[in-house]
């Protein structure tokens, strides 16, 4: 039996009443013995390494949210809240900016190696880029700004930035773990602990992986602080990839969690199952045993599956038949409210496609006039009124893409000087004379992706390519659910050239954006700019926002970079996302969100109703 697998207890799972360092309550396990929850989410867990450009996708960070721990969370105020369980940081420094971070629980990795400074030091080797070009992270922004290789200590790191990060309370230098990932690299250097794991004794494992994780630990970091590119390219690989699987993975060292809950089963496209913790002393205990996450895309038969009791949490991208289905249902609680996730269209510019100015001998004027044209034909209104108002009656077209309609001062500031006034209405005219003008003949073939089997999306394209067909645009379908553009490993320029998706936000960070609209040249560097987007002026406006303090001076060059990013025709958002979660009354607890993970925000409050036990 695989060690993944192994729980443990009698009724209250125990794990011990261990007293947590830094606090005189002892900890006692709230696990009950037995209980199970079914959830379900639209799209399914493909990555454990959720920091990775790889694995950045809301699926895998649900999973990611409930198996890690950090130095703090948001709440659904939403607020942020310190992890004072788990450990500490400091500034204490202004100038320059400097941070130490503590881990001051007895906290350990799901092997029962402690989590500790080589840990820290991995993280921040692999997500600021300042080491080496050998990691593919989601977003580099904030720990590039401390360049110079961070002092370490017992369980403690500190970070010196060259610059005042402006958002540096939200910079959680933990991820995956340092041993794990090494072993992910050197695998024949893992056998003795791979061995103890097929063997299924926990006690050899957890021996086996201590006398490993000493020495590997010491060689991640050797490699960090020396620089040992060998070493260094094997680790960055591992990070990058080897953390990417869909069924239960072979080797225990890429399915190392820091928190609450394990990894115990998964089968590919239906779903994944975490189980409690034993070693877990350091955070808020969970409820149930068992948590599994469902794989269900369609709407209707995840209602049907929770009317049934075959599911008891669900939300996803509701449609006005889907709310009417959900208020049907007896047994069902029926949340609604905004989310902090907003829909899209991007234009890839660097694919050889219509929207590349590559394809006209590097005439960017004719590629902006293209873009431009293709972007006058979206029906943001139609998709509104048709799809989402019946669900949100004040639902309303967005017109931002650097801040949230949430925002009572900015969004309409940016709003109004933005130049989103200039695609407030269909022009299918305005279309046909840009093209025309720019020498474009005949029609103008796009390919157009989209999550296959996302009924809201799939009702999105039919609008978009029967208003673009008008102006001479033939939109190719070009749908698939596994989100290939977006690993930079495998797909390193989009070969699609519209996709539409959403941006969830999962934090109230002013900088970041960065990571989806700055200039690049690697494309493990890319983060989330999946379209090959690059002007120097935003990226320079957007460096200087992530280190600007000042309110009114953070307004002004928001304001600069959402007319820039407007005037260079690559993107457009089209609507906020109206969020329905239903959950069954046989559990407790579940409370919406905006920010993502979304509803997965509270898991550990999570409880079996009383009358359904």
């Amino acid at each position: 039996m695989k060690i993944a697998r192994l729980t443990a207890g009698v009724g209250i799972v125990a794990v011990g009443a261990l007293t947590l360092a830094g606090c005189g309550n002892p900890y006692e396990s709230e696990v009950v013995e037995g209980t199970e929850i079914t959830v379900a989410y639209n799209s399914g867990f493909f990555h454990f390494n959720d920091d990775s450009g790889a694995g950045n996708n809301t699926a895998n960070g649900n999973v990611k949210y409930m198996t890690d721990t950090s130095f703090g969370y948001y709440n659904n105020t939403p607020e942020w809240v310190n992890n004072t369980d788990f450990g500490s940081y400091e500034q204490t420094s202004e100038d320059p900016l400097t941070v130490e971070y503590t881990i001051t629980a007895d906290a350990v990795w799901s092997d029962g190696v402690a989590i500790d400074e080589a840990d820290m030091l991995l993280q921040w080797a692999a997500m600021s880029g300042n080491v080496t070009d050998a990691f593919a992270p989601a977003a580099t922004t904030g720990y590039n700004l401390v360049t110079t290789t961070p002092e370490t200590g017992d369980k403690s790191i500190t970070l010196v930035y060259d610059e005042p990060y402006v958002d540096w309370e939200l910079v959680g230098p933990l991820g995956v773990s340092a041993h794990g990932t090494y072993a992910l690299a050197f695998p024949d250097e893992y056998a003795d602990v791979q061995s103890a794991y097929d063997e299924g004794d926990m006690d050899a494992y957890q021996e086996a992986a201590a006398t490993f994780a000493e020495d590997a630990k010491q060689k991640v970091v050797d490699a960090i602080t020396s620089g040992d590119e060998e070493v260094l390219a094997a680790l960055g690989e591992a990070w990058n990839t080897g953390y990417g699987y869909t069924t239960l993975p072979e080797s225990p060292a890429a399915a190392l969690t820091s928190g609450a809950y394990i990894i115990d089963d998964i089968v590919e496209d239906q779903y994944i199952t975490v189980a409690a913790n034993p070693l877990y002393t350091w955070g808020p205990s969970p409820k149930f045993e068992k948590i599994t996450i469902r794989t269900i895309a369609d709407a209707t038969t995840a209602l049907q599956a929770l009317e049934s009791g075959e599911l008891d949490i669900w939300t996803g991208q509701p449609t006005s038949d889907i709310l009417e289905l959900a208020n049907e249902i007896a047994t069902a609680d029926v949340q609604t409210a905004v989310q902090a996730s907003h829909e899209h269209v991007d234009l890839t510019v660097n694919n050889g496609g219509p929207f590349d100015p590559a394809t006209y001998d590097g005439d960017e004027a004719t590629a902006l006039a293209v873009r431009t044209a293709f972007l006058k034909t979206i029906p943001r209104q139609e998709i509104v009124d048709k799809i989402i108002a019946p669900l949100q009656a004040d639902a309303e077209v967005r017109n931002t893409h650097l801040v949230s309609p949430s925002d009572p001062e900015r969004y309409p500031l940016l709003s109004d000087t933005n130049g989103s006034a200039d695609y407030a209405d269909v022009d299918i005219e305005g279309a046909k004379a840009l093209l025309a003008d720019a020498g474009i003949e005949g029609t103008v073939e796009v390919g157009f992706w989209y999550p296959e089997g996302n009924v809201r999306r799939g009702q999105e394209y039919e609008l978009i390519a029967s208003s673009a067909a008008l102006a001479g645009f033939e939109l190719v379908d070009q749908s698939e659910p596994d989100w290939l553009f977006t690993d930079p490993a495998s797909v390193p320029v989009n070969n699609h050239d519209a996709v539409i998706f959403a941006w969830s936000q999962t934090s109230l960070a002013v900088g970041g954006s960065d990571q989806i609209y700055a200039c690049y040249e690697d494309p493990l560097a890319k983060g989330g700019n999946y379209n090959g987007y690059c002007n120097e002026e935003v990226t320079d406006l957007l460096n200087q926002l992530n280190v600007t303090a000042d309110y009114d001076e953070q307004t002004a060059l928001l304001e600069q970079t959402e007319a820039a990013i407007w005037a260079d025709s690559v993107s457009i958002p089209i609507f906020q996302f109206p969020g329905l979660l239903v959950s069954s009354d046989k559990v407790t607890g579940v409370e919406s969100m905006p920010l993502s993970p979304d509803y997965f925000w509270n898991f550990w409050e999570w409880a079996p109703a009383e009358d359904s036990e």
